[in-house]
């Protein structure tokens, strides 16, 4: 089989789940294995893909091995699967965890080759960004499959391992803040009397439609900002607000405790 999964959470749906509906692969390609046996029975309905009874049964019948356990876990996994990991391609998603940690595992004794990756949530209706790590141990046809791969799932930019706490911060873990936002948007129109249903997807339509201008119209956003702000109107009134309650800061600093939690847990990791 070309693909295989250690780890049945949601980001490994979100992948199989792009590979899948842009007929990357077939599902007879693809299996799964999990400790809970009841994530790896939710994706085979889900999905038609083979489950394995092992990790090792996993490892020995895929060419590439998505590594999608939580980063605590990752390193008793690794170390599981080092014995069996001669020629195969490993490509992990744990935040945290260096291209060096990785390889202390599955170093070249093993005969493996490892690729460091971020992808995101939004990869779940393939508006996904994944970012894939300069310093890698693929060879140039392996790496080619690999970006390939995570192009079903939307955006994809190659960086350098210095970028990827900033990655993390900025695409990683924003979903969350957006959907705070969101949420919050939501919360003021109902408070504005607009039912809560329509307040979600009016919100959410906002978001997206002002995402997609900063993508297709290439103007910088302080431009589109100034674009909606209309002299001694609404908006301009509501910006000032956003800017004296601190709106950039909060986001400034959220992402920087994001990063250096990023670091944390590469120091955690090696331990």
């Amino acid at each position: 089989m070309k693909l295989g999964f250690i780890g049945a959470g949601n980001m490994a749906g979100a992948i199989m789940g792009g590979v899948l509906e842009k007929g990357f692969l077939p599902a007879s390609e693809i299996a799964i294995y999990d400790v809970n046996p009841d994530q790896c029975s939710r994706m085979r309905e889900q999905y038609a893909i083979r489950v394995a009874l092992s990790q090792e049964e996993l490892i020995r019948q895929c060419e590439f091995i998505v590594l999608a356990v939580k980063p605590v876990y990752l390193r008793g996994v690794l170390e599981s699967a080092a014995p069996f990991a001669n020629g195969k391609r490993f490509l992990s998603i744990a935040a945290g965890w260096t291209s060096s940690m990785l390889t202390q595992v599955l170093d070249a004794k093993s005969g493996a080759q490892v690729l460091r990756t971020m992808p995101n949530t939004p990869a779940l209706v393939g508006a996904g960004f994944t970012a894939l790590c300069e310093q890698n141990s693929l060879d140039a046809e392996a790496f080619a499959w690999a970006k390939e791969l995570f192009k079903t799932l939307g955006e994809v930019a190659v960086l350098p391992e210095n970028l990827f706490d900033a990655v993390i911060a900025t695409t990683g873990s924003s979903p969350a803040y957006v959907f705070m936002f969101i949420e919050a948007m939501a919360d003021g129109a109902v408070a504005q009397g607009m039912p809560r249903a329509l307040a979600y997807r009016a919100a959410a339509q906002a978001v997206y439609g002002a995402a997609k201008m900063v993508l297709e119209t290439g103007e910088h956003p302080a431009a589109l900002k100034d674009m909606v702000c209309s002299p001694a109107g609404t908006t301009i009134e509501a910006v000032a607000t956003l800017e004296r309650t601190g709106f950039r800061t909060s986001v400034i600093e959220a992402m920087q405790a994001c990063a250096t939690k990023s670091r944390q847990l590469s120091t955690t990791a090696k331990a």
